[in-house]
């Protein structure tokens, strides 16, 4: 299978081949604060199964890792660390152009999860914005 994906102005794309080695929603602190979101979802596939069209930033989010961004629109995209994930890269799954082509195999670093998360699944849910009335 390939699938592919991009930042949200496109000036970064991206393609994969094959399946993830896994994918998992990752609560941890340093994801957060780097996404600004309560979870990120992550596709891990070996290094040379990805092409990337396009010049990312990155910055080192940890002695060993490295987070790369559009220098553009700042959409964070991957993920590596030769410490972690020799040979390998992990994808913001969400930026896929088809985000539902890889399912969820696990909620990961849950101990860091905010409190809030754990039941989201059972608030109200609307398929746009609720109206003023309720």
């Amino acid at each position: 299978m390939t699938t592919a994906g991009q930042c949200h102005c496109g000036a970064i794309r991206y393609q994969v081949s094959g399946e993830p080695l896994h994918h998992a929603l990752c609560h941890c602190t340093d994801c957060r604060r780097s996404s600004g979101a309560p979870a990120v979802a992550w596709a891990l596939f070996p290094r040379e199964d990805v092409t990337i069209s396009g010049e990312t930033r990155d910055y080192a989010s940890s002695e060993h890792a490295r987070r790369h961004f559009c220098p553009d629109c700042g959409t964070g995209l991957f993920y590596t660390s030769e410490a972690v994930f020799p040979g390998k890269i992990d994808i913001q799954s969400a930026t896929l152009d088809d985000p539902d082509a890889f399912p969820l195999g696990a909620q990961i670093q849950t101990a860091e999860r905010i409190g809030w998360m754990e039941k989201a699944h059972e608030l109200p849910q609307f398929e746009r914005f609720p109206s003023e009335d309720g």
